[in-house]
């Protein structure tokens, strides 16, 4: 364009530009403003560094300061040291001090409370010497007072002596002769003791010979009942007792004698009886019917245990007995359930041992 407006302006002349001198110019420009930038751009990093050689220059100076500060530091920390020694030993000073004074109070404690204790007792012993005082006081106004009494009275005080010593004199004589009187009593009173004695042993050979006696008829009466009973097995004697096995009196489980136990109890009581007759009416006999059964339990509506069927079973023997003439004074009903068997074994041979009526004669 600037080659276009040159050539009209000229006239038709060749004024043309050469193009190369604008391309310089503008390269030119751009030197000069890169010129300008790295002027400006010196000119800023002078002062960058002008400040920053500043800057050190303060911080070698604090570094100094802190220097001196830090050796001042380590002048104070050796004396802290000194006295963190000092103070150290003044401590374990101190401590060893507070343990002798700590020991030393204890001790002083100690003192104070058994002097406590002392001053209380010696303040309870001031208060009980006080109070004997004032009452060792009052005992000494009353003895005056009755002395005194006693010095108006002297008189008829030893009429009054004069009348004991009378009355002391007569007690002694009686005194004499209610011992004597209890040496007598005492003497009868051996007397009689020796006679109890006597009576005892008379007595003992009394029961023994009716014991004998009894045993005599005991053994007679043991005697006709095996000739008249010797025909049935299930009858035995068995040392001072006659056994009737419970089959021959009873069914089982019942306590009603059958026809065959009657007629077998007839016969014994025929033989007590007759036996009886002869027995002297001061020997105090008693026929006791003892009831037992097996260890098989039982628990019927009339029969709650065994104890109750071999009591029952007693009790229906007894009854006959006396219905045939044996007086009930003489007869005594008992029974031991199963708790007294004869025969420990568990089979049907030691159950019908163990079921039975035992019968014995003996003394009330």
């Amino acid at each position: 364009m600037i080659t276009a407006r040159r050539r009209g302006g000229l006239g038709g002349q060749d004024t043309s530009w050469p193009g190369f001198v604008d391309a310089l110019s503008t390269l030119l420009m751009v030197i000069i403003f890169l010129l300008s930038i790295f002027v400006l751009g010196q000119f800023f990093l002078g002062q960058a560094l002008t400040g920053r050689e500043q800057l050190l220059a303060e911080l070698r100076g604090q570094v100094l300061q802190l220097g001196n500060l830090l050796r001042m530091e380590q002048q104070a920390n050796m004396a802290l040291r000194d006295s963190m020694a000092e103070l150290s030993a003044s401590l374990t000073a101190a401590n060893t001090e507070r343990d002798r004074l700590t020991g030393s109070l204890s001790d002083a404690e100690a003192a104070l409370a058994a002097t406590r204790a002392q001053l209380e007792e010696l303040t309870l012993s001031r208060d009980t010497l006080t109070a004997l005082s004032d009452r060792l006081q009052r005992d000494y106004d009353e003895a005056s007072t009755a002395l005194e009494e006693e010095r108006r009275l002297s008189q008829s005080a030893r009429s009054e002596v004069a009348r004991l010593r009378n009355s002391l004199q007569a007690l002694q004589e009686q005194l004499a002769r209610l011992e004597a009187a209890l040496e007598a009593s005492e003497e009868r009173d051996r007397r009689n003791r020796a006679v109890i004695v006597d009576m005892g042993r008379r007595l003992n050979r009394a029961l023994a010979s009716k014991v004998e006696e009894l045993a005599g008829y005991r053994s007679e009466f043991f005697g006709r009942l095996k000739d008249v009973l010797s025909s049935r097995p299930e009858i035995r004697i068995e040392g001072d007792r006659f056994v009737f096995a419970s089959e021959l009196l009873f069914e089982s489980g019942r306590a009603e004698l059958g026809p065959e136990g009657r007629a077998e109890l007839r016969k014994f009581a025929e033989t007590l009886l007759t036996i009886a007759a002869d027995i002297p009416v001061d020997l105090n006999w008693v026929l006791r019917v003892d009831g037992h059964t097996d260890r098989r339990p039982i628990a019927t509506a009339r029969f709650r245990s065994n104890w109750d069927l071999s009591a029952a079973r007693a009790i229906s023997v007894v009854e006959f007995l006396t219905s045939v003439g044996v007086p009930a004074e003489r007869l005594a009903a008992t029974g031991f359930g199963e708790h007294q068997p004869l025969d420990a074994g568990d089979n049907d041979v030691a159950y019908a041992r163990n079921r039975r009526i035992e019968m014995r004669l003996t003394q009330r």
